[in-house]
């Protein structure tokens, strides 16, 4: 049986689709190309944008295109928001919402098969065999009988339990593991669509965490990114702390290294930072969520801070850290109500800030957001000319943010060989170091002078 997966949006999208691949590797399924005619294929789609919902249909039909009789599961958050749509799509076998994350394993498309074949048996459907041999012999079957003779085969009732949360990790490039721990968010934000397609704010316990790291470790990754939906709010089902989390990760022989994917203003406490800058594995690098810089779109769009705070916060890293720690932001731009005024508001407020790196991207008009049916929706036009200014402002300043670190010494994780035999890897301020290849410095750390 050969498997084939596809993953769209983001880094946690990506540790669940390895997560998955594991285990269908280890039931003796064989992972090829998503190009290539597969006899399923695992989708695991995105929703954070109209565009991400597009893109992941698109994928859909794409790959029933290559191989009209596999069976495709679909998962991820567009699975989520738009299931009806999605099983409406030529090819799709199964859908699995965010409750049903951890269902999406062997044994259970097993026994879906066979419900299936055994429904189709009683209703005179012949089962087709296993596309590639013809026998039929293959526990997980594949072919067209989802939709033939006019019959959709419905997924049967599947245990759900809002409460779990499925415990993934995927490494990228052999040298940087990102380790899920939490997922759901409860903060409802009037944009977004994430508690939707994710569910509450809930979490893995921190032994489950630090037997994952365990793992990575054993495989000789030596860097974490710790990633979640709001991976600060780390505890909320546990009763543990996202400090009490990043303690006992900090204690995992042979992981050298931790990042923090994203994390809240407001959950980024001082009794973090304190802890961070005593000496610790966590490097100086932080992705903190402004959204907007301007305080009466912040409140209307429902943000747990103003402008004063986040630049306080801003400054307690630099102090606590130093000026040569990176800071990246994000920032939407185009959120209703949004005038010329208040948009350079945002920045003003971004220039004085001065981060090493600025994420922009245009606000989404998301059907069920509160956000949708505001008035004052800024047009397509004008959110490009917004970007546009913002990702000019973000290339000036990360230019002036590395060249500010020239002549310090860095540790410097290599990774993979690139074009022109050349090889590259980040600082613990995340800078790009780029040197020739020498295969002797794949996945190690290395001390130089940038």
């Amino acid at each position: 049986m050969k498997i084939a997966f596809l993953t769209l949006g983001c880094k946690l999208n990506y540790a669940e689709t390895s997560t998955y691949q594991r285990g269908f590797e280890q039931a003796g399924l064989e992972v090829v190309p998503w190009q290539q005619a597969a006899d399923i294929y695992l989708i695991n789609t995105c929703s954070v944008t109209a565009t991400s919902d597009s893109k992941s249909r698109n994928l859909i039909r794409k790959v029933h295109r290559i191989n009209p009789a596999a069976r495709i599961v679909v998962t991820g958050c567009s699975a989520q928001l738009r299931r009806a749509e999605i099983e409406s799509i030529d090819g799709v076998w199964r859908v699995f919402g965010s409750a049903e994350k951890s269902l999406v394993v062997p044994e259970t498309l097993s026994r879906l098969s066979a419900t299936a074949e055994a429904g189709m048996e009683r209703s005179g459907i012949g089962r087709p065999g296993a596309a590639g041999d013809g026998t039929g012999a293959e526990p997980l079957s594949t072919g067209a009988e989802a939709k033939r003779g006019g019959q959709q085969m419905s997924t049967p009732a599947l245990a759900k339990d809002e409460e779990s949360v499925f415990g993934a990790y995927g490494a990228g490039e052999r040298t940087r593991a990102f380790l899920k721990v939490q997922d759901g968010c409860d903060n409802h934000c009037l944009y977004c669509t994430v508690p939707l397609a994710r569910g509450n704010s809930r979490n893995l316990p921190i032994c489950e965490c630090v037997r994952m790291a365990e793992e990575i470790a054993a495989s000789g990754i030596k860097e974490v990114v710790i990633t979640g939906v709001n991976t600060g709010d780390f505890g909320k089902t546990t009763g543990e702390s996202f400090l009490d989390l990043l303690k006992a990760l900090n204690a995992v022989q042979g992981i050298e290294r931790y990042r923090i994917s994203s994390i809240e203003p407001n959950l980024l406490s001082d009794g973090i930072i304190d802890w961070i800058a005593s000496g610790t594995k966590i490097q100086p690098h932080f992705h903190i969520p402004l959204q907007t810089g301007c305080d009466q779109l912040l409140s209307a769009m429902g943000r747990r801070y103003d402008t004063a705070f986040f630049e306080s916060k801003i400054s307690t890293l630099r102090r606590k850290l130093g000026d040569g720690v990176f800071i990246g932001i994000d920032v939407m731009v185009g959120l209703p109500g949004e005038t010329d005024e208040l948009f350079a508001r945002t920045t003003a407020f971004l220039e004085k800030l001065r981060p090493a790196f600025i994420h922009v991207f245009p606000y989404s008009r998301r059907p069920g957001t509160p956000a949708a049916s505001m008035g004052g929706q800024v047009s397509e036009q004008v959110k490009k000319q917004r970007v546009a200014v913002l990702e000019a402002l973000c290339s000036r300043l990360h230019e002036e943010f590395v060249s500010s670190q020239k002549g310090t010494r860095v540790q410097v994780l290599f990774e993979s060989k690139e074009k022109g035999g050349t090889m590259s890897g980040y600082s613990g301020n995340y800078i790009r170091v780029t040197r020739p290849y020498d295969p002797s410095l794949v996945g190690q750390i290395t001390e130089l002078e940038l």
